[in-house]
């Protein structure tokens, strides 16, 4: 099939895309040790080939460590501060409503994936979490779908209207190890039908929510990942892959979540009034409980804002605290759309509101999450040799959210 490479310019970065296939993976929630301990077990052999020829790294995610503020960074190539999505949820000012930020109307900044679909790529993205498909699909021409609703997908709304019959699966469990599989699977179906050269497939972490490296199940997870990673690459793809964020256990030793209810201090310490926002919140409680290691305050008294910093930084697995302005200049923050304090937790720590704001009992394991500084680190795969000006790159401080850029300009001469 014949391939555009016409460039494209999206927020600054210009992309020149080869004559190949190019498919850029969010392995969500794949915190390195996965791949470590996948690949000890030799249950990786195409990511290990993969490594031998291209180039395995560690780069920084955007903060904080969530879900839909990494993907956002992926498909614009810019942090939350430029492209405005600064969590899963957040408290909106101007409407006095805790709301749920997954639509394309809270983006600021425009899509490489638009870019390239008016470049002429056929561009597709296969998303497991419904969540993230407008986002994802912000005015760009070609496929988008999610796992969690492929068979209701149809020509007008997403491009296509047989994804179970292109992939010859059913739709799957949100909750499982096939909504990520199906997602690779789609991507390999659409790439070898010719209905897409320049894809984008991102996964669910629920099965990092669940089962630390070495268990069986993710051994196997990670080895089904490997299969299809070997598929895209038989297929003639450029492959880049990243993680929008690690993920650590968070429990005491009696294995309960080890949780701190940050509002609850709040209110007793200088009374009620203020209000905590728990960005990592979204429909999936199964995964986290809405409990990450990041928050958000909005206080009654913005005057107290440095009294009241310095006493939260003061409290045990509490790590980082920043005013509005210091979160907006080190965190890479969209002032607008945080609080006056942003409070960060120690690694094996989660932050939540009070107690009756989080239903424990939806945790299928016990807890693992993400969301703060310990989540923040995380893999650069790329397929193909890197020349030398993206070796340098790499050096330096390359971003998870570089991704698009060191597969499709980093692999050329």
């Amino acid at each position: 099939m014949s391939i555009s490479t016409l460039s494209f310019t999206a927020n600054g970065i210009t992309y020149q895309p080869p004559a190949a296939p190019i498919v850029v993976i969010c392995l969500d929630g794949s915190a390195d040790e996965y791949l470590d301990i996948s690949l000890a077990f030799d249950r990786m052999p195409h990511l290990k080939k993969m490594i031998q020829q291209g180039y395995r790294g560690m780069v920084r995610g955007a903060l904080p460590s969530f879900t839909n503020v990494n993907n956002s960074s992926i498909v614009t190539g810019v942090p939350p501060a430029v492209h405005g999505i600064s969590g899963n949820f957040f408290y909106d000012a101007a409407m006095d409503q805790e709301v749920m930020m997954n639509s394309a109307s809270y983006l600021r900044a425009e899509t490489l994936l638009a870019a390239a679909a008016n470049a002429g790529r056929k561009v597709a993205v296969v998303t497991a979490k419904e969540k993230l498909r407008d986002i994802l699909s912000h005015n760009m021409k070609g496929i988008a779908f999610s796992a969690e609703k492929a068979a209701a997908a149809t020509i007008a709304t997403h491009g296509i209207d047989d994804v179970e019959q292109l992939t010859g699966q059913p739709t799957p469990a949100i909750y499982s190890a096939d909504a990520s599989l199906f997602v690779l699977r789609a991507g390999n179906a659409l790439l070898r039908a010719g209905r897409a050269d320049f894809l984008y497939l991102s996964l669910t972490d629920f099965m990092q929510h669940t089962y630390a490296p070495e268990a069986p199940e993710s051994l196997d997870f990670y080895a089904a990942i490997d299969h299809e990673l070997g598929q895209l690459l038989e297929a003639g793809a450029i492959v880049g892959a990243t993680a929008d964020h690690g993920m650590n256990a968070k429990q005491l030793p009696d294995g309960s979540p080890n949780v701190i209810y940050v509002e609850t201090l709040l209110d007793e310490q200088f009374g009620k009034g203020s209000r905590v926002i728990c960005p990592i919140t979204d429909p999936y409680v199964k995964h986290h409980g809405a409990l990450g290691s990041y928050v958000v305050v909005h206080l009654k008294d913005a005057s107290q804002t440095d009294e009241i910093g310095r006493w939260l930084l003061a409290q045990p697995g509490i790590t980082e605290v920043y005013d509005r302005a210091t979160a907006v200049r080190l965190l890479e923050q969209p002032a607008d759309r945080i609080g006056d304090l942003v409070v960060l937790s120690a690694r094996n720590v989660v932050l939540g509101r009070t107690p009756a704001h989080h239903d424990l009992s939806a945790l299928d394991s016990g807890l693992r999450s993400h969301g703060g500084r310990y989540e923040e680190m995380v893999p650069l795969l790329i397929s193909h040799p890197l020349n030398t000006t993206y070796m340098r790159k790499a050096a330096g401080d390359a971003r998870n959210f570089d991704v698009f850029d060191f597969t499709i300009n980093g692999t050329g001469k």
